[in-house]
């Protein structure tokens, strides 16, 4: 892409250099109304219930073109309410706190808002779109600026004192254009690339549901499993609970003892990836608690199998060596009688999605998404003969690692595309590139 002509610093480190005939504009200055909302006292069903008005969180924020809210509220909740103002149609919203700090959204509709959005309407210097997409571009060092710790908290001063460089009006809406259609080309194949990761997902969910509770061989006899959720199985095959082919079931620690800079490993459920240990973020814990926590029976061997079994349910890796860590409450330490079982199989068998949607069916009554050891003990599993085990293990290694291959390929894809879709935006808005000579050729 070609540059401009002539450069100026703008003065700003992280903008660095800009066009020669762009000018600054305080967002205060350019822009005739800029605004925030309210939450309405939320047990107030005057405020809410039959709701009419669109009120806007900013879990609604899209960083695009918005055209609905999921939220309503009352005239009553208006005019109880000084803060809670309409905003109209083609307004720029942009989220000042929380998990969606610093996106945005254009609207397509007349709304409230509530005090984490603020609002951008009204303005001769700025083309909206325009504004738009410099936010978008420039995410990174708008939220550098957030104050706090905790939440950091882009306040709208701190936006009303942003300084924007930019072309003419009618220049910028020739990038918002231009942006327009090169975002929605990357968007589309960015889509496509993610549907495909869909259809490879639920082949790779149909292949291992398929071999662990059915085998390899599509022309063996079947019999009825007795269990309505698992059907027909192989003939030769059994079924039961999986206590009766387990050495040991049992869950880690229960008191969680205080960590320390340096000290043993002690492992949590985000400790466990896709069939692997991942140390490098874990906790430790001193020499005197760890060892308590080994006589308490929460160290793992090599061969026995974590699964997560609260919050995260079903994520589950072999443990591969005799690593000197212990392991939290929150993963189950399933120790597999060999004469029955092949530690690998046992593995793919208790993530695959039957088997996780048993142990989800077996949930009662809990807010925190947890399954108990009794749960666990209980869960119906087949037991294919151990030659066969490991025939079924190989083929998984095979077919579903290829698919993997695939996956990462694909994702390693799209996060490229994404990157470019920032980088071109920020090229753009920042005046890096011109596209002028683009825009005009379309």
């Amino acid at each position: 892409m070609k540059k401009y002509k002539t450069y100026k610093d703008s003065g700003i480190e992280w903008i660095g250099e800009i066009p020669e005939d762009w000018e600054s504009w305080k967002i205060s200055h350019a822009f005739k109304k800029i605004g925030s909302g309210t939450t309405p006292q939320s047990g107030n069903p005057l405020y809410y219930e039959n709701g009419t008005i669109n009120w806007l969180n900013t879990g609604d924020l899209n960083d695009s073109v918005l055209y609905s809210c999921a939220k309503k509220v009352t005239p009553k909740a208006i005019e109880d309410n000084s803060s809670l103002k309409l905003f109209p149609k083609g307004s720029l919203v942009i989220a000042m706190y929380g998990a969606t700090i610093g996106k945005t959204a254009l609207l397509q509709f007349e709304t409230t808002t509530n005090q984490a959005c603020c609002v951008f309407n009204e303005s001769d210097i700025i083309d909206i779109e325009f504004l738009q997409y410099w936010f978008k571009g420039n995410k990174e060092h708008i939220i550098n600026l957030a104050i706090g710790g905790g939440q950091p908290n882009i306040s709208q001063d701190i936006l009303k004192g942003i300084r924007l460089y930019c072309p003419s009006k009618e220049e910028q809406t020739q990038i918002a254009n231009y942006l327009n259609q090169k975002t929605e080309q990357l968007d589309r194949l960015i889509a496509k690339k993610e549907q495909l990761i869909n259809l490879l997902q639920e082949e790779r969910i149909a292949m291992i549901n398929q071999a662990v509770t059915k085998g390899l061989d599509l022309n063996v006899p079947m019999k009825d499993s007795g269990i309505e959720w698992l059907g027909e199985i192989p003939e030769h095959w059994e079924v039961g609970k999986l206590k009766l082919f387990t050495d040991k079931i049992t869950d880690g620690s229960h008191h969680s003892p205080p960590t320390m800079e340096n000290g043993k490993r002690y492992l949590s459920v985000k400790d466990i990836g896709d069939n692997e240990l991942i140390f490098e973020d874990c906790k430790l814990i001193s020499e005197e608690e760890f060892d308590i926590l080994v006589r308490n029976g929460c160290q793992p061997i090599k061969n026995d199998i974590l699964l997560t079994k609260d919050g995260t349910i079903g994520r589950a890796a072999l443990v591969k060596d005799d690593n000197d860590f212990v392991v939290l409450s929150s993963l189950g330490i399933i120790r597999p009688n060999q004469n029955y079982f092949s530690p690998l199989f046992l593995r793919e068998l208790l993530v695959c999605s039957l088997m996780v949607n048993q142990m989800l069916s077996l949930i009662q009554g809990s807010a925190l998404t947890r399954i108990t050891i009794s749960i666990i003990k209980n869960l119906y599993i087949t037991l294919p003969p151990l030659k066969e085990q490991i025939q079924i293990t190989n083929y998984l290694n095979n077919s579903v690692g290829e698919i993997n291959r695939i996956l990462l390929k694909v994702n390693n894809e799209i996060n490229l595309l994404k990157e470019y879709k920032t980088a071109l935006i920020s090229e753009v808005v920042t005046g890096k590139v011109d596209v002028r000579e683009e825009v005009l050729a379309q």
